[in-house]
């Protein structure tokens, strides 16, 4: 069976706040995500294909992804 983190790492990604500034609405507005903000950090969760979409966006606009 496989690791759980694997699953993870595909439908989500986690940056500090500050590393999203001004570009919350507009994921929220362009991709079917859905972000949870916890001490700090913002969670963006979705399907694995939009996260990748996600991830290019945000590589995009100049955000180093983890």
């Amino acid at each position: 069976m496989a690791d759980a983190s694997t699953f993870r790492d595909s439908t989500q990604i986690v940056l500090p706040r500050p590393e999203l500034e001004g570009l919350c609405e507009e994921l929220d507005q362009q991709f079917t995500v859905t972000l949870f903000e916890e001490d700090g950090y913002v969670r963006i969760i979705g399907s694995p294909v939009v996260i990748k979409d996600v991830g290019n966006f945000l590589a995009r606009q100049g955000v180093s992804l983890p």
